[in-house]
């Protein structure tokens, strides 16, 4: 909502502020949903199943404990993707004993080959979304504001994201 005061101290944005958040709101729902959709179509996955794939195959040995942290979704709806990628094969679970109640998921040899199936298409389309949308400095803009406002959604992903290079605005 627009305030078309002059008193800018007060919670609404101005007619500039509201058209910038407008369109960062439609991108945030237009974006994931085509990428999605695309998934979905061409390898059965959608976007947080494919990210959770991307995340094992980084990682050593292909497999994690902290899978929660790096996928940045709930435990609740981490643990339904983990159990339908474990169904189709791609995932395993193991617990990894210790303090507390933690599972291991490693990513498997099938997990492997359905990441590699699915990801020229999923780069494509996030080629012709994104990448290619956008000029290369617009490309580095929208990467810099998008670890600034990272870093103050969530400060410890934020952390995992930091460009020392590019600070962003202090809060205030």
């Amino acid at each position: 909502m627009a305030d078309n005061s002059a008193e800018q101290d007060g919670p609404w944005l101005s007619q500039e502020q509201l058209h910038e958040w407008k369109s960062l709101v439609a991108m945030l729902m237009t974006v994931p949903a085509s990428l999605d959709a695309q998934l979905k179509q061409d390898a059965g996955l959608n976007l947080f199943e494919y990210h959770i794939l991307v995340e094992l195959s980084g990682a050593p040995e292909r497999s994690l404990s902290e899978l929660a942290a790096h996928t940045r979704g709930s435990l609740s709806r981490l643990s339904h993707a983990v159990s339908r990628l474990e169904a189709a094969g791609w995932v395993e679970r193991r617990s990894c004993g210790g303090a507390g109640r933690r599972t291991e998921a490693i990513l498997t040899a099938a997990g492997w080959r359905k990441l590699r199936q699915a990801a020229p298409g999923h780069v494509r389309e996030a080629r012709r979304l994104v990448i290619d949308a956008l000029t290369p400095g617009q490309l580095e803009n929208l990467g810099e504001a998008a670890r600034c406002i990272v870093a103050v959604a969530n400060p410890e992903v934020g952390a995992t994201l930091a460009d020392s290079e590019a600070p962003c605005a202090e809060a205030s």
